[in-house]
């Protein structure tokens, strides 16, 4: 079997599944940790600041709204890749460390329903609208 009858698909499993396979399970994974970062911030042993910044990257990371549209060239995906990472990154380093264990045991194991997206969308909504009537107001008040 060659090179070539691989990436045609001729014979077998093409190479470049497991590499998508490989996406897909860190994805999961990066949810599941802003999942348990979210249940973290639900915790009275969360800092307050830390709960700010996790209710923020949690609704961005779980919204189906994006902040900054996808098809939007770069920033749309920029948003995305700086977010989301780094924003866990930061509130990980934020949250109690036994929180976080707990947190992740929970995510682990047990089935727990992620609403989450709902609420992002939301937050995202209303910042949108609130954008929407600052540049509004400010083109008034500039065209006078």
């Amino acid at each position: 079997m060659n090179d070539l009858s691989l990436r045609m698909g001729a014979r077998g499993p093409r190479p470049y599944n497991h590499m998508l396979e490989q996406l897909k399970s860190r994805a999961r994974a990066l949810k599941n940790e802003a999942f348990a970062v979210y249940l973290a911030a639900k915790d009275p042993r969360t800092p307050w600041h830390a709960k700010a910044l996790i209710f923020f990257v949690v609704a961005h990371t779980f919204s189906p709204i994006d902040l900054i549209p996808d098809f939007i060239p770069v920033l749309g995906y920029l948003d995305d890749l700086i977010i989301t990472p780094l924003g866990l990154a930061l509130a990980i380093r934020l949250i109690p460390a036994e929180v976080l264990a707990d947190a992740r045991e929970r995510v682990a194991g047990s089935g727990l329903e992620r609403s989450v997206g709902t609420i992002g969308a939301g937050i995202i909504i209303f910042m949108w609208i609130v954008i929407l009537i600052g540049a509004v107001y400010l083109i008034r008040i500039l065209s006078k």
